[in-house]
């Protein structure tokens, strides 16, 4: 059993520090439920819910680094630290989609007609 990695040595980044174009060799990583990313994602992102997340690691997108985010920034930071603790470099993408979508970051759906809604 691991131990928990406090909050404030977690690597984090606002939204507005995020570059609107991912930096080469990054990658975002959505850690929301399938209904959430139905609701509205960023449209580079990749989907991978933080509850298949063990099953699932073969599906991380190679990259140098990860920018993950979830709905408020909690469940990207608990992902960003285990990802950190096994051999990825990770980076908690804080206040999350809530954060993304405040500061006018575009967004996508996937139903046709859908609005975005967080």
């Amino acid at each position: 059993m691991t131990t928990p990695v406090p909050p404030d040595q977690i690597p984090g980044v606002q939204p507005e520090d995020l570059p609107a174009d991912l930096p080469e060799g990054s990658a975002l990583l959505d850690v929301r439920e399938d209904d959430e990313w139905r609701a509205g994602h960023a449209a580079e992102a990749v989907h991978l819910p933080m509850s298949e997340l063990p099953q699932r690691l073969d599906e991380i997108p190679e990259a140098d680094r990860l920018y993950v985010v979830c709905r408020s920034g909690g469940r990207s930071a608990r992902v960003t630290a285990y990802l950190n603790a096994n051999g990825w470099d990770a980076v908690n993408v804080e206040r999350g989609m809530n954060g993304w979508a405040a500061i006018g970051r575009p967004l996508v759906s996937d139903g046709p007609g859908e609005p975005c809604v967080l």
